[in-house]
C-alpha cells in the first residue's frame, strides 16, 4: 500500500456517512433487555461486546447477566435508525425521546 494509497483510505474513512439510532441488547436466556442510544450504531456492537468480553463494561447488570449466560446468550438489535440529515441538537433530542419510548416498550433497562 502506498502513502497515496493510504491517505485515500483514511479520507474515505472521515468522510462516511454515521448513522445515529437506538438499539438493544437482549438476552435469551432470561429474557432481560438493555436499551442505548449511539451516534455511531453500525459500530456500536463490537465496542459493547469488547468491553463485555473484557469484563470492563460500565453496565454493571448487563455485564453480570454476560459473566452468568456467555456470549452466545445475547443479541444485538437495531431498533430504530435516524435520518442522517438531521442537525446535531435535533439528533440528540431524538435519540432520547426514541431510548425511552424503545425502554418502555420492551420493558428493559437503559444503558
Amino acid at each position: 500500500m502506498t502513502s497515496t494509497d493510504r491517505k485515500a483510505m483514511i479520507a474515505d474513512y472521515k468522510d462516511r456517512e454515521t448513522v445515529a439510532g437506538v438499539f438493544a441488547v437482549i438476552c435469551s436466556a432470561t429474557g432481560r433487555a438493555w436499551v442505548g442510544q449511539s451516534r455511531h450504531i453500525d459500530t456500536q456492537q463490537n465496542g459493547l461486546w469488547f468491553a463485555l468480553k473484557l469484563g470492563s463494561s460500565p453496565y454493571r447488570s448487563l455485564q453480570a447477566e454476560w459473566t452468568a449466560h456467555g456470549a452466545d446468550s445475547f443479541r444485538f438489535e437495531q431498533l430504530d435508525r435516524l435520518a442522517p440529515d438531521l442537525s446535531d441538537m435535533a439528533r440528540k433530542d431524538e435519540l432520547k425521546k426514541r431510548a425511552a419510548l424503545w425502554t418502555a416498550r420492551l420493558d428493559a433497562e437503559a444503558l
